[in-house]
């Protein structure tokens, strides 16, 4: 598989990262060097694991995980969407809330959310013979990049639009969730 490939692949992944990424990070009132690692650090690590373990998981596991993968990421995203949007309605007088996406289980939610498609890749991946640890390495390097310009950009989004951005963030995820969604069963 040519290197152009990959980071093409890598970039495709990428962009539900940038997106999840920037629609969290508005929820944030000031965003953080420390989020913002934990959030592309995790980012990337996930996109860098799944893809392994969809490899290792080859052609048997591949057939029974396609017929539900996309409803887990529909499920996650729509709950943490669901979460922002009810936290910034709750929101009084501009109090800030104590809500932080980059930890806990919304972390881990939304970085298995945001590489449930990196394990499809793969299953390609071992379908076509392609040896993982090199692309695997580029997707998760390019995700955890991806993630910090998302964070950057939802954070100065956030600054300057408050609420409204926070409920549009938590649409926002819940979008990618209906987008994945509609992908595999349309």
């Amino acid at each position: 598989m040519s290197p152009l490939v990959i980071l093409v692949i890598a970039l495709g992944l990428a962009m539900d990262c940038f997106a999840v990424a920037a629609g969290a990070s508005v929820t944030l009132h000031r965003v953080t060097a420390r989020q913002t690692f934990r959030l592309a650090f995790y980012f990337g690590l996930f996109q860098f694991l799944m893809p392994v373990l969809g490899w290792l998981a080859g052609f048997s596991v591949a057939d029974m995980m396609a017929d539900y993968d996309h409803w887990v990421a529909f499920g996650l995203l729509t709950f943490i969407g669901g979460k922002v949007i009810f936290l910034a309605l709750r929101e009084k007088g501009g109090e800030v809330q104590a809500n932080d996406p980059t930890r806990g289980a919304s972390l881990v939610m939304l970085s298995v959310a945001t590489s449930i498609d990196a394990l499809a890749v793969g299953f390609s991946f071992a379908m076509l013979g392609v040896r993982v640890w090199g692309p695997s390495a580029v997707i998760g390097l390019v995700s955890g990049a991806v993630t910090v310009i998302g964070m950057e950009v939802g954070s100065r989004l956030g600054a300057h639009f408050g609420r409204r951005v926070e409920i549009l963030g938590g649409l926002l995820l819940i979008a990618i969730g209906i987008k994945i969604l509609l992908q595999h069963i349309g």
